[in-house]
């Protein structure tokens, strides 16, 4: 769609905003987490909010192939109004961490798809794309847990975390350690493995930040669900 259209001028115009909101030292910062925009995300969500729900602008700026375009296209798109050969089609496009993780938080989980997506990425070989499905594998694993086969999952885990790519390790060792969180009767199985296998154990964690090493994770969010529960 060319500058010409209504809707080709509303691209254009976003565009210019986006590039004039961008600053070196949020790029160079980005770039560390391999996210090629310097958009301030505070900013972002601002420009979002005042543009409000707008799914055919959206779907222009997803085509742009501009990360700062995309994330801004999630914040104002209608999940529920792409089909699944979309979503999985962007999925597969989404190729910088933040896009891929922003594609499958507001859009891909507010979709009828969902599951269906879920069950074909978590099969997928593309790992990147399979990361996906074990991310909405983990949000059943919390939300919605009838139906899964929980000690199905941990023996995938247990089978294939050590050696997953990341970020498919990652996905898997979130999905592991929610298993735990949210299930005691899975608690000590899943523990169990994380300490087996120790994968992210030597992890670096900022102080007041909870490692990732599953069994640290298991247990500091339990202490603060029982905490929670005392209080």
């Amino acid at each position: 769609m060319d500058g010409t259209t209504p809707t080709g001028t509303r691209v254009a115009g976003v565009l210019a905003e986006l590039a004039g909101l961008e600053d070196p030292k949020t790029r160079a910062v980005n770039e560390k987490h391999g996210d090629d925009h310097g958009v301030n995300l505070s900013e972002l969500r601002a420009l979002a909010k005042r543009l409000r729900t707008q799914h055919d602008l959206a779907t222009r700026l997803w085509a742009t192939d501009d990360t700062a375009a995309r994330l801004l296209a999630l914040l104002i798109c209608r999940p529920k109004a792409f089909t699944r050969d979309e979503l999985d089609t962007m999925l597969r496009e989404a190729r910088t961490p933040k896009v891929h993780d922003w594609l499958v938080n507001y859009a891909v989980k507010k979709s009828p798809h969902a599951e269906e997506l879920r069950l074909a990425w978590s099969a997928d070989p593309d790992p990147v794309v399979a990361s996906a499905g074990w991310a909405l594998t983990t949000e059943r694993v919390a939300k919605k847990p009838a139906g899964l086969d929980l000690a199905g999952l941990l023996d995938v885990i247990e089978a294939e975390l050590r050696d997953a790519p990341d970020p498919l390790q990652w996905a898997m060792n979130h999905c592991l350690a929610q298993i735990g969180i949210e299930h005691p009767e899975h608690r000590a199985r899943a523990i169990g493995i994380g300490e087996r296998l120790g994968v992210l154990k030597d992890y670096p964690t900022s102080p007041g930040c909870t490692s990732p090493f599953a069994p640290v994770w298991i247990a500091e969010m339990v202490r603060r669900q029982q905490g929670g529960a005392d209080a």
